[in-house]
C-alpha cells in the first residue's frame, strides 16, 4: 500500500497541512501544504494553462515538492506540495 485518503476540511487560502503517522511502529511526520493558484496570476498567456503551471513549479518556495494537481476551473488551480527532508 503507498497511499491512504485524509479528508481535510476545505478552508479558504493555503493550507498546511502535518500528519503525524505510525508505520510499523515507527512515528513519521508528514507535511504538506495545499494550495490554490489563479491562472489570471500567470505571466504565461491565460489560455496557455501548461506554460502556467511550469511558472507555478519552477518558482515555488525550496524544500517543497509536487505532490498532487487537482481538477481546475476556469478561474483557478488547486496544488498539494510535500515537504521534503533536505539534508
Amino acid at each position: 500500500m503507498g497511499a491512504i485518503s485524509i479528508r481535510i476540511p476545505q478552508i479558504p487560502g493555503k493550507q498546511d497541512i502535518e500528519v503525524d503517522v505510525r508505520i510499523n511502529g515507527e512515528k513519521q511526520q508528514l507535511s504538506y501544504r495545499v494550495e490554490v493558484f489563479f491562472w489570471k496570476d500567470c505571466k504565461a498567456a491565460v489560455e496557455n494553462r501548461v506554460e502556467c503551471l511550469k511558472e507555478i513549479l519552477a518558482n515555488y518556495e525550496k524544500g517543497w515538492q509536487l505532490y498532487y494537481i487537482g481538477t481546475p476551473t476556469d478561474e483557478w488551480v488547486p496544488i498539494t506540495f510535500k515537504k521534503v527532508n533536505v539534508a
